[in-house]
């Protein structure tokens, strides 16, 4: 399993990479697949997602592919949000966190599924 494991990673490495959420399916590998428990599975992804957002936050600059004013704002946001969303992990029950996430993973799946293109602009790099 640590090679699995391991391969998994990887590709949801990958994933973060393009900054596409590779972290949230390295969720639903270690809860569906190594059936690990919801709040141990965020913690690990919480991990996970550090270096790996590191790594390609530095390409993602040098492309010049980072937009400050709406970053920094978002980030602000992120930071004082998180530790709301951190308290409420360690105080919901398991199966209500599963459903919550499977749910936001469909709402994302699906608008992604229906989201047109925007006139006159090429998708991005």
């Amino acid at each position: 399993m640590t090679a699995l494991s391991a391969l998994a990673g990887g590709l949801c490495g990958i994933l973060s990479g393009f900054g596409i959420g590779g972290g949230s399916l390295l969720m639903v590998w270690m809860t569906a697949v190594l059936h690990m428990e919801q709040a141990t599975a965020q913690a690990i992804n919480l991990l996970f997602f550090l270096p790996t957002a590191a790594a390609s936050l530095v390409f993602h600059v040098r492309g010049k592919q980072v937009r400050w004013r709406a970053t920094v704002p978002a980030a602000l946001a992120g930071l004082v949000t998180a530790a709301g969303g951190a308290w409420a992990a360690t105080v919901l029950e398991a199966g209500l966190l599963r459903k919550l996430f499977g749910g936001f993973l469909l709402l994302v799946g699906v608008s992604e599924l229906l989201k047109k293109p925007a006139q006159g602009r090429s998708e991005p790099r």
